[in-house]
């Protein structure tokens, strides 16, 4: 089968894609690539310099932004490709301003505050398991650090636009959010399914950004039907 590429979050690790893990290990091989150069592009090289020859590929958010610029390096690579709450646009200006703030404040030794105040309240939907959620989303940036939220910051407000990327694509392509998602609305995806000619649009409902988590089993389901036949 297929090999399966996972690509996190940001401030995100393998604990992101727990479920889908447990379901599709036992039938291909699959890798979580952890994101943590300071550029897109870098990003997209390293992963690439590890991953098998042909590969299907998966990104939640900032995964899905560095899984574009996989696409846009090496189409002959990517078997299929998955963008899961994500955005194919540049960083907007006033985002971009805010990381840079929010980087003064890491360095300054505040990694788990921006976490918790700036970034974990518009994570989710409201669920019976959203506050374990969100303990998970603070283990998982603390593990990763300051550094690398240094990184994934100056990566992500750099990053490109990716729409000529998914306009030029023509391989099967799932695009799937969550209904309630703040960061990474349900019209950004619409735009993607739009670009890209040969994808179906997964709109999950009573989830946010994280519906890998918020709604395991119907996200696992969505991928399923993508890996169909690989």
């Amino acid at each position: 089968m297929t090999p399966l590429v996972l690509l996190p979050g940001m401030m995100c690790d393998a604990r992101l894609f727990a479920p889908q893990f447990a379901t599709f290990s036992a039938q291909r091989a699959v890798h979580v690539a952890p994101l943590t150069a300071d550029s897109i592009a870098a990003c997209a090289a390293h992963i690439l310099q590890a991953a098998p020859q042909k590969f299907a590929l998966a990104g939640l958010s900032m995964g899905g932004i560095v899984a574009m610029e996989i696409l846009r390096l090496a189409p002959s690579r990517v078997d299929r490709i998955a963008l899961l709450d994500t955005n194919p646009l540049a960083e907007a200006d006033a985002i971009r301003a805010r990381r840079t703030r929010q980087i003064e404040k890491v360095q300054d030794g505040h990694l788990l505050d921006v976490i918790r105040d700036e970034m974990k309240p518009h994570y989710l939907a409201n669920g019976p398991h959203r506050a374990k959620i969100l303990d998970l989303c603070m283990d998982m940036a603390a593990s990763l650090g300051p550094a690398t939220f240094i990184n994934q910051s100056k990566a992500l407000a750099s990053r490109p636009d990716q729409t000529e990327t998914l306009r030029s694509a023509s391989i099967p392509a799932l695009v799937l959010c969550g209904r309630e998602d703040a960061l990474c609305p349900v019209h950004r995806h619409e735009l993607m399914h739009d670009l890209l000619s040969s994808s179906v649009l997964q709109v999950i409902e009573n989830a946010g950004h994280l519906p890998t988590l918020e709604q395991p089993q119907e996200t696992t389901a969505a991928l399923s039907r993508w890996l169909e036949d690989t």
